[in-house]
């Protein structure tokens, strides 16, 4: 029988903490009766929540942390002054074994320094990574970084492709995953020399490198995992964000445009709640904060019951199939 697997949880983090940590994570140990979760936070706040959500189920517990990190506070402020935060405690749990992974909804930038002083790096990983699930044409691709380093060198983005190929392929069960590099064309000759050094790299890898791709097609399934330093992909992340704001904005107005509008949206609202399923960003919160010795999953700092229980099966997902461990070895074969 498997060992059971335990996540620890900042009951404290996003901008509603407890109130949508708490449940999300006992409705998801009900669902699933093997895992165990380990609750950190301000106890007194923590209680009466689970209290009215039916109480206690076995496999969860409550560990009491005193201190809460700030959405807005700097990460080296938490880190020098907040050794006692629900933040800082979770992580310790998986620095300690005691838990397998951590997930919260806290402060990224808190977070990634956090996670980045407690476990350290893997071995041959300069810079951990944000990587992210996203929704594609027939499925999701991933990508990374979305925003932990603004700068990288050609080997820093091998080293993203190395642990994104081991993300997909065992998160996804994809036996070689195509890596794709964003750049600003698809030839050979377009890009900056730190994404051509890249892609030689990659091209005299064993990893399946498919070439460059531009913003326009992360989402045409030419690639499983897309490439790019933090500046460019949290730019492309809130541009597509942006777009699907602008979409939904639009077919509102539209539908609510006169009667016959308005009726024809009712014809047409069994479609449109199918799209809205498929794009509801909820399906893919959780992003991994890849290239720690250990699992960090950070979640959307506004979601909901849903969307944090979806950041918890990341971990779980991530958690079962050692991908620190897979990373680790990859990195091993693949040295530079």
């Amino acid at each position: 029988m498997a060992e059971a697997v335990t996540i620890a949880v900042d009951a404290m983090g996003g901008d509603t903490g407890a109130q949508i940590c708490v449940p999300a994570s006992l409705q998801l140990v009900r669902r699933r009766p093997g895992v165990r979760i380990i609750l950190v936070g301000q106890r007194e706040i923590i209680e009466p929540i689970v209290a009215s959500s039916g109480g206690l189920p076995p496999g969860v517990e409550i560990i009491d942390a005193r201190q809460v990190v700030a959405m807005d506070e700097p990460p080296a402020e938490s880190l020098r002054k907040k050794k006692d935060s629900s933040m800082r405690v979770a992580i310790d749990l998986v620095r300690d074994g005691r838990a397998s992974a951590c997930v919260s909804a806290g402060n990224t930038g808190a977070l990634m320094a956090t996670g980045r002083f407690v476990l350290k790096t893997l071995p041959g990983i300069d810079r951990p990574a944000i990587m992210a699930l996203l929704p594609t044409r027939h499925g999701a691709i991933h990508m990374l970084d979305l925003g932990a380093n603004a700068d990288c060198t050609a080997e820093q983005l091998f080293q993203f492709a190395v642990m994104g190929s081991v993300v997909a392929g065992v998160t996804e069960s994809i036996d070689r995953p195509r890596i794709g590099l964003l750049n600003i064309g698809a030839e050979d000759i377009k890009g900056n020399d730190v994404v051509k050094q890249a892609a030689v790299l990659l091209s005299a890898s064993v990893l399946n490198y498919v070439g460059f791709v531009e913003a326009d097609a992360i989402q045409d399934d030419r690639a499983d995992v897309i490439v790019c330093d933090g500046f460019s992909g949290n730019i492309a992340l809130k541009s597509m964000e942006g777009t699907a704001k602008l979409i939904r904005h639009f077919l509102e107005l539209e539908f609510r445009a006169g009667i016959y509008r308005r009726l024809a949206g009712l014809i047409a609202w069994p479609v449109l709640k199918s799209l809205g399923r498929r794009l509801d960003p909820r399906r893919y919160n959780g992003a991994s904060l890849v290239g720690l010795n250990g699992i960090v999953i950070k979640s959307h700092g506004g979601a909901d019951v849903l969307a944090f229980e979806q950041a918890i099966t990341v971990a779980l997902l991530e958690a079962e199939k050692r991908v620190p461990d897979r990373i680790r070895q990859l990195l091993t074969e693949q040295a530079i």
